[in-house]
C-alpha cells in the first residue's frame, strides 16, 4: 500500500480538473521565476555601476563629457536618459523660448516638466512584473487549495463503492490530495518574498532619482559648469556619498 502512494500515484489516480490545476501551477512558477531572474540581472547591473557613473558624471569637466561618461558606466540608462533628457530639455528650451507652445514657459519649468515625465516612464518600467509576481502569490495558494479539495471529494468518490474503508485507505488518498496545497505554498512563496524585495529596491532607486534629479536641474537652470563651479561638484559628490 504504502509503495502505491506519492505525487506518480495521485497523478495517475488524478483527473482533468486535477491535471489543469497541477499545469496552472505550473506555468505561474515558471513565469514568476523568470520575471525574478529578469530583474535579479537587471538590478545587479544597475546597483553595481550606479555609485560610479554618478560620481564620474558630478566630476566631469563639461556637460558633453558627463553624459558620455554617464552614458557609458548606466548600462541600465535610468541615469543617463534622465540626464540626457534634461539636457535635450535645456537645448531646446533656449532654441524654441520665443515661439510655440512653450513660449511663455520659463527655463525651469519646462526642463522640470521634461525630467518629470521621464522619471514617471522609469519608475513605470521599473515596475513590469511586479504585477505578475503580486497576482501568483495571492492566487497561488487558493489554486493549490482547490486542487487539494477536489483531490480529497475525487478520493472519497472512489471510496464510496466500498462496502468497508479503513483509515489507511482514506488516510492514503487525503495526504496525496495534500500535495496541490503544498506546491501552491511552494509556487507563492518565492513571488512575494521576490516582490517585496523588487518593491523595496525600485523604492530606493526612485529616492536616488529624485535626488539626482534635483542637483540637475539645479545645474542646467543655474548654467554653472560642473568643472568650474567648486559648490556644484561638492554637491554631486555629496549626493554619491549618501547614495553609497
Amino acid at each position: 500500500m504504502q509503495s502505491q502512494l506519492g505525487l506518480a500515484h495521485f497523478w495517475s489516480q488524478g483527473d482533468l480538473v486535477t491535471h489543469t490545476t497541477a499545469a496552472i501551477l505550473a506555468l505561474l512558477s515558471l513565469a514568476s521565476w523568470s520575471v525574478i531572474i529578469s530583474k535579479l540581472l537587471s538590478t545587479w547591473r544597475a546597483s553595481r555601476s550606479q555609485d560610479r557613473a554618478l560620481t564620474g558624471f558630478w566630476h566631469a569637466n563639461s556637460l558633453p563629457e558627463a553624459l558620455e561618461g554617464l552614458r557609458k558606466d548606466d548600462p541600465s540608462g535610468i541615469f543617463s536618459g534622465l540626464a540626457l533628457t534634461g539636457a535635450h530639455a535645456a537645448q531646446s528650451h533656449q532654441q524654441n523660448a520665443t515661439r510655440g507652445i512653450g513660449a511663455g514657459v520659463n527655463a525651469s519649468e519646462f526642463i522640470t516638466r521634461s525630467m518629470r515625465s521621464h522619471i514617471v516612464n522609469t519608475q513605470a518600467r521599473n515596475e513590469r512584473g511586479l504585477t505578475l509576481l503580486a497576482s501568483v502569490g495571492s492566487t497561488a495558494p487558493f489554486i493549490g487549495l482547490f486542487g487539494t479539495v477536489w483531490g480529497i471529494y475525487h478520493a472519497l468518490v472512489g471510496l464510496s463503492g466500498a462496502t468497508q474503508v479503513v483509515l489507511d485507505k482514506v488516510a492514503g488518498p487525503v495526504g496525496e490530495a495534500l500535495i496541490m496545497t503544498a506546491a501552491g505554498l511552494f509556487v507563492a512563496i518565492p513571488a512575494v518574498l521576490a516582490y517585496n524585495a523588487f518593491t523595496r529596491a525600485n523604492r530606493l532607486v526612485s529616492v536616488q532619482l529624485d535626488g539626482f534629479a534635483h542637483d540637475l536641474h539645479a545645474y542646467l537652470t543655474t548654467g554653472a559648469r560642473v568643472g568650474s563651479n567648486p559648490n556644484l561638484v561638492e554637491l554631486g559628490a555629496v549626493r554619491a556619498s549618501r547614495q553609497a
